[in-house]
């Protein structure tokens, strides 16, 4: 017998068992729990790629949103500028109004006012003239003449 031979072969069919049963093991476990991780592993790719792309469309319609955001700010704010512009034209109008009337009052406050100190004056001259015309009398006129002047005024009241 040749035992080189048989070594040979031995040798052989060893490493033909060992690749049969590398074979066997690879494609028993290895290939499907490296399928399930490719599979894994593609789902979850596949879910970034379509989360990726929900929020492209969110960021997208949230650009829409805040444009028209801007739109409306914009609006906003010309017409609060066009409404405070009127209400400063009303309140200029309605202080203009309020002024002139103020000064229609005090007018005919000072016409009032004016009267009133003339007829003072006119009081006041009235009392004085009195006054200097009663020292006057009081100085010219004596008691017989003060009669005479009494007697032609009650006279003179009669023949009315």
């Amino acid at each position: 017998m040749n035992y080189d031979a048989i070594a040979f072969w031995s040798q052989i069919a060893g490493f033909v068992l060992f690749v049969a049963l590398f074979i066997w093991v690879v494609s028993k476990w290895i290939t499907p729990a490296v399928s399930r991780a490719q599979r894994a592993s593609n789902e979850r790719i596949a879910q970034a790629e379509r989360h990726r792309d929900d929020m492209r469309a969110a960021v997208e319609s949230l650009r829409h949103e805040m444009e028209g955001a801007k739109r409306d700010a914009a609006m906003i704010l010309e017409r609060a500028k066009e409404r405070a512009r009127r209400e400063h034209d009303e309140i200029i109008a309605e202080a203009r109004e309020e002024g002139e009337l103020a000064v229609r009052n005090a007018n005919g406050e000072l016409a009032r006012a004016r009267m009133a100190a003339r007829e003072q004056l006119h009081h006041d001259l009235a009392a004085k003239a009195l006054e200097i015309a009663r020292a006057t009398v009081s100085r010219r006129v004596d008691a017989r003449g003060n009669a005479l002047l009494l007697q032609e005024f009650v006279e003179s009241l009669h023949g009315q």
